[in-house]
């Protein structure tokens, strides 16, 4: 850990030369940057905000965390949005669809997997097909009309052959972290959810890792919305994204760059 913050703070000095050289920064004006994000992001983009507010102070970066698909609704009815951050392509394509997007500014930032888990005292789970046994009686996936890790979940258990026999099962959740929260607790037996979950909690075991084929690619596209107050800076903190300190970050908490 201390190697990869000292890299994290190398990595910041050089990003900090590199907008500064440029005339890259806002530090005369206070703004407020509104930040729709998927769930699964949330931890990630918490440390990333903060050493992004160490070169620029005057940024207050607030943050709406939930279902990609809710928050896809939100902004189609209005809601003061500068950047979403989908965890698929579906809601971010619904907002480009009805010129919702601030053009040109569409990227795809990240990739992730997809895992079962269990609590870490059951052991009577060993795989998908286990999640038939009479001794699992419900299973966690996200709602997959609104929220993309459970549409994710869904494709893989119909690749399987499983999602019809389970469907009595399921335990739909309103985001991928409920899921997680609901294994954890012992609500649910099983639950799935990114890689990006599983891994920072600590009451919780992989079981199995969903196969790459049985579920469309799971990636996060970042855009500025269109009706942005601020997207000068919505541009800037998104470079700040793709620079190799908030690569190292989001790598730590186990997303695909």
């Amino acid at each position: 850990m201390i190697r990869r913050r000292k890299f994290i703070g190398i990595s910041l000095l050089v990003f900090l030369s590199a907008c500064t050289a440029s005339g890259n920064n806002n530090q005369n004006s206070s703004v407020t940057l509104t930040i729709s994000a998927a769930a699964s992001l949330q931890d990630a983009l918490q440390e990333i905000g903060k050493l992004y507010n160490q070169y620029q102070p005057n940024v207050n970066l607030i943050y709406n965390f939930g279902s990609s698909g809710s928050l896809r609704h939100q902004i189609e009815q209005g809601a003061p949005v500068d950047i979403f951050i989908s965890a698929d392509e579906q809601h971010m394509d619904a907002l480009e669809n009805k010129n919702l997007l601030l053009s040109n500014t569409r990227q795809n930032l990240l990739k992730n997997e997809l895992l079962l888990i269990t609590a870490l005292d059951n052991s009577k789970i060993t795989g998908f097909t286990q999640l038939k046994s009479n001794s699992v009686r419900k299973i966690a996936i996200g709602s997959p009309d609104s929220v993309p890790a459970g549409k994710y979940a869904k494709e893989v258990l119909e690749s399987l052959k499983l999602y019809k026999s389970l469907k009595p099962k399921f335990v739909f959740t309103k985001d991928v972290r409920q899921v997680l929260t609901y294994v954890e607790t012992g609500n649910v037996e099983a639950g799935i959810v990114y890689a990006t979950d599983a891994q920072i909690s600590k009451r919780v075991k992989v079981i199995a890792t969903a196969p790459t084929d049985s579920h469309s690619p799971i990636i996060y596209p970042v855009a500025i919305a269109r009706d942005s107050k601020n997207p000068e800076t919505a541009q800037d903190f998104i470079q700040f994204l793709f620079s190799s300190t908030s690569k190292n970050i989001f790598t730590e908490y186990g997303f695909i760059n």
